[in-house]
């Protein structure tokens, strides 16, 4: 499949170029060729003046090849891949909550116009791209400039701003899948070069790919409405002063953040279906605001505020047993209230460059959790119960089996109501000194102090019918008195699951170094190396089973990067690496103890080690034609990760989960006369272990290779054009829950229609 991807690219100029296109020169090219700044870093910095390692989707690439929302970007970047269905994503192979979901901080945080958005709403968050102007996705640790939560990376998300001139653009978007979405955005002066407004929305319905045949009704429906305003105002009364206002009203109605389908059903791939009774949604409400205020004090001085908040309110609901009976359901509503503040001081003038800032954080988390649970009947557990009660160990372990065939399962109400707070003050510097014209020195730190406060209720009832002693022995006899005393037993550890928890407050500090050189070659061409310090804070982990909550410490990594940026034929080709190694040590991981599946909590119990690279190379040889191409690498390895004290418990040398050794994307645009255009990209992604387990094979799924393609006839204000999304009909597994006999597959072929007009 790839040498047929990359035959095509590589023919398409060939074949279908008119003979004038190979006439185009270079400098033709280069008047196409885009300008692209770098925010995420806190200045602005062309992409070949940036060190990290960062790609960048712009507003052209988003539309030319129909990205419709952050998921399609994750499927068509090196070392940038989804994890279980669209609940989240790794960048090089660091899952963004964790590498075995454990802390209650992120690895990877997304932020939408500043804001930062909750890790826990990434699959159904407002991260569309109707009307977004750019995306970086920031890869390696971030935790000097970006601080809280960055250890794998960060995305940045940026609206369009307003323009000089009223504008606007529609759009309709149809797929035969009946995914439907309708779109506008419309922006101009207020008030002429002072003050501009821009506003955006889009509606989108669809009924998805799986159908519950329980209900009878879609599975993974989907509707969303997201409303974003921008305001920017740059006042004549005060030159210098640029004041951005933006606001994004979000507002979700739709499947859980992973949906299932039954690997029962021959041919599941083409009869995508549960037969879940319960309905598997996740609701959504958001408010996110964010000002930025940028004031010129000086030809070398520049003072910025950024002031962002955001309300989420998530509600959940889940089919605990995975089929037609109503023996297992859940709910989770989760609010986060989250404010920040950041204020910084940059300053550039002749061989120094950088900046000074301060930051301010607090987000406030309310949640409840209510479930009828069925957890399998724990006989190591039950035998070691009556070994202390005084029966031998083969007859403990005969009659805590007998038992469990009378109660295979125990039936358990739970709830919970906790409440959790983050707050995080730090400072922060980076600057860069040139030593002399081809040699620079790049510095950095951050000073991170952070309180993590965090309170519980619980509650747990047993919720099924206890076996009855005499179906086992005469009253009185041995038989009799243990089933009744394994009964008091159960109901015992049901009840370990309730209790209030005391107010628990816990503060860290870290102090977060960057240190590198910079070397120009030429304008075009330089190298840098680069060391800096990753972190994430540590905090407490509440244990559902013992009703206890555990504290742990912080992690750290060490990341150490070397970087090449060139530009060749006049700009018209860019072509960047990064190589990295990363020491990582006290990883936050998910151990059970062994009472049974929810007697779990996190616990500093791993140290692992990553390396590898990332090539991006862009080509713009005419007007007519461009291509990129891109390929990431990435090995992972624990090397300290036992989850007990056995000798199968030991973790070592196992690869991270959803970690691609390979990641490749390829995509070409060709611009024909009249009017026409066409594009085809294709992406693709080796296999990758789905969890950390004694036999990790197990936990394999396949690679694959997704191509999808576009064309289209533009005229002065109208554009239509069809599209095909995996145009080969590739059959995926994201995760194979083989015990559960389910799984999280990738989408089907997709056709579509859009037709957008623009005023």
């Amino acid at each position: 499949m790839l040498r047929a991807v990359l035959f095509v690219s590589a023919s398409l100029p060939a074949i279908c170029l008119p003979a004038a296109a190979s006439a185009q020169t270079a400098g033709d090219a280069m008047q196409e060729v885009e300008e692209i700044v770098v925010t995420g870093e806190k200045v602005d910095r062309s992409l070949q003046e940036t060190t990290t390692s960062v790609a960048v989707i712009t507003a052209r690439r988003i539309e030319q090849e129909n990205l419709q929302s952050l998921r399609d970007i994750f499927n068509r970047t090196a070392n940038v891949s989804e994890t279980y269905g669209a609940a989240g994503f790794t960048i090089r192979g660091i899952a963004n909550n964790g590498v075995s979901s454990a802390g209650d901080a992120p690895l990877a945080t997304v932020y939408l116009d500043g804001a930062a958005l909750p890790s826990s709403i990434l699959y159904g968050a407002p991260t569309d791209l109707w009307d977004v102007a750019q995306v970086e996705i920031l890869r390696g640790p971030q935790s000097t400039l970006q601080g809280l939560n960055t250890l794998a990376g960060a995305v940045i998300l940026r609206t369009a701003d307003p323009g000089n001139d009223w504008n606007g653009r529609a759009r309709l978007y149809l797929t035969d899948s009946d995914d439907q979405a309708y779109a506008l955005a419309i922006g101009g002066p207020l008030v002429a070069d002072e003050l501009g407004v821009r506003i955006a929305a889009e509606y989108r319905d669809s009924d998805g790919f799986i159908r519950n045949v329980t209900r009878n009704a879609p599975e993974d429906p989907l509707e969303t409405l997201n409303l974003r305003g921008v305001l920017r105002w740059t006042p004549r009364a005060l030159p210098g002063l640029t004041a951005r206002l933006s606001y994004t009203r979000f507002e979700r109605e739709g499947a859980y953040q992973f949906v299932y389908v039954d690997t029962t059903v021959p041919d599941f791939f083409d009869h995508r279906t549960v037969p879940d009774n319960t309905p598997n949604v996740g609701n959504i409400d958001a408010d996110i605001a964010n000002l930025e205020l940028t004031y010129d004090l000086s030809d070398a001085f520049t003072l910025t505020s950024v002031t962002s908040y955001n309300a989420v309110v998530e509600s959940t609901a889940y089919d605990g047993d995975r089929g037609p009976a109503n023996q297992g359901y859940g709910t989770q509503d989760r609010d986060y209230d989250t404010i920040s503040q950041e204020l910084r001081l940059a300053y550039e003038s002749g061989r120094l460059s950088g900046l000074l800032g301060a930051f301010y954080y607090r987000r406030d988390q309310d949640f409840t959790n209510t479930s009828r649970t069925d957890v399998p009947t724990p006989v190591p557990t039950i035998a070691a119960v009556l070994q202390g009660a005084g029966f031998p160990a083969a007859t403990a372990t005969t009659i805590a089996t007998l038992y469990a065939q009378a109660l295979p399962v125990i039936s358990v109400d739970y709830a919970s109501l906790g409440t959790s707070e983050v707050e995080t003050f730090a400072i922060f510097g980076d600057g860069r000194w040139r030593i002399f014209d081809q040699l620079s020195l790049i510095g950095g730190f951050r000073w991170d102090h952070e309180v993590n406060t965090t309170q519980n209720t619980s509650t747990a009832v047993f919720a099924g019918t206890y076996p009855n002693p005499a179906a086992f022995g005469a009253p009185g006899s041995p038989l009799f008195l243990a089933i009744a005393g394994i009964n008091q037993a159960v109901g015992q550890f049901v009840g370990q699951a309730a209790a209030v928890t005391p107010r628990s407050r816990r503060t860290f500090d870290a102090f977060l170094p960057k240190f590198g050189l910079d070397y120009d070659f030429t304008d075009d061409l330089s190298v840098a190396f680069v060391v800096q310090r990753g972190y994430r804070s540590g905090g407490s982990s509440q244990n559902i089973a013992r009703a206890t909550v555990v504290p742990y410490d912080p992690e750290y990594s060490w990341n150490y990067e070397l970087s090449l940026r060139s530009q060749w034929l006049d700009g018209a080709l860019t072509l960047n690496a990064n190589a990295f190694y990363i020491d990582w040590t006290d990883q936050q991981v998910s151990i059970n103890f062994g009472l049974n599946l929810y007697d779990y909590n996190t616990v500093n119990a791993g140290s692992s080690h990553l390396y590898g690279f990332e090539v991006e190379m862009t080509h713009r040889p005419s007007r007519m034609f461009d291509w990129y191409v891109s390929i990431g690498h990435t090995r992972t390895e624990f090397d300290e990760f036992a989850i007990g004290t056995s000798p199968e418990d030991d973790r070592s040398g196992q690869e991270f989960p959803y970690a691609p050794r390979w990641t490749f994307a390829a995509g070409a645009n060709l611009r024909f006369g009249g009017g026409f255009f066409a594009n085809a990209n294709a992406s693709h992604r080796s296999g990758v272990f789905t969890d950390v387990a004694e036999d990790q094979s197990l936990w394999r799924v396949g690679s694959r290779t997704l191509v999808n393609a576009r064309i289209g006839y533009e005229i002065e204000h109208v554009t239509i054009s069809a599209f095909v999304n995996n145009l080969f009909d590739e059959a995926y597994i994201q995760y194979n829950a083989i015990s559960l006999q389910r799984a999280v597959i990738g989408a089907p072929r997709v056709f579509g229609l859009t037709l957008e007009g623009r005023f």
